[in-house]
């Protein structure tokens, strides 16, 4: 619904005014070339091409397993949030901690699920997601950059995934992390660096429960969203999946 004439005429002497034009730096969206100069302009809507197609927004251009990973994304923030409330990384108490969480915290059970099936969902979400676009060879130019930040994303999330396992602190966890680690010492060159730094030591123990922690909670987390802004940017400028808009433009370019 458009707006009407007086609604109009007050926010255009709005914008004549010196807090309106200290606020409104783009022209009124009057022309085409207006809109789109107000689009630029906009900090949130920047990051989007001024033109979409339709057909690029359907499901079956990407499944919406991006979107999915994103959501999934964000439940693991909320759910870790809470969970960190009642957690404690220390050897001594991680394991009652857990314990507590799943039986006298309000709804603990309920979040630690939440949040552990989100974790499971999201690394398959992304390794589909990534072999969608393998599949349709969205990865070839001009978004070889965009490729390899998906691939650091997929390897953020599994190590998302490898950090959060251990922080139950039962046989389980420890166990595996401690085959995880053995597995990484066998890295050429760097191998024994890569799981001294790890594990803090020697062997998994409350040195590699806090790093591990710190890891999962801040680091990882910081990755990821930086990572994924700039995924987010060159997936709208370079056309999102639509593999024919670079065909369009250089027959185009060839008509005129």
């Amino acid at each position: 619904m458009g707006l009407t004439d007086e609604t109009s005429g007050v926010i255009a002497r709005l914008r004549r005014t010196p807090v309106g034009r200290s606020i409104f730096r783009s022209p009124p969206r009057v022309t085409p070339r207006d809109r789109a100069a107000g689009h630029w302009s906009s900090f949130l809507l920047h990051i989007y091409p001024v033109k979409v197609r339709k057909a690029e927004l359907g499901f079956k251009y990407s499944w919406y397993l991006g979107v999915i990973s994103t959501v999934l994304l964000g439940s693991l923030v909320v759910s870790g949030i809470y969970l960190m409330f009642f957690y404690v990384p220390s050897p001594n108490q991680a394991y009652t901690n857990i314990q507590t969480i799943q039986t006298e915290v309000t709804f603990g059970q309920y979040v630690r699920n939440v949040h552990r099936w989100s974790a499971h969902l999201m690394v398959l979400a992304v390794a589909m997601h990534m072999a969608k676009v393998f599949y349709r060879g969205a990865y070839k130019p001009p978004r070889q950059f965009n490729w390899v930040v998906g691939v650091m994303l997929l390897a953020m999330t599994l190590l998302m995934s490898f950090t959060g396992y251990l922080l139950p602190w039962d046989q389980l966890a420890f166990w595996a992390v401690t085959v995880g680690t053995e597995m990484a010492s066998y890295v050429p060159l760097i191998g024994g660096d890569v799981q001294e730094m790890l594990l803090g030591g020697s062997v998994v123990g409350a040195s590699t429960l806090l790093r591990f922690y710190v890891l999962h909670v801040a680091v990882l987390p910081s990755i990821i969203v930086f990572l994924l802004m700039i995924h987010l940017w060159r997936w709208r400028k370079d056309a999102m999946l639509d593999l024919d808009t670079e065909l369009d433009l250089d027959l185009e370019a060839a008509n005129d």
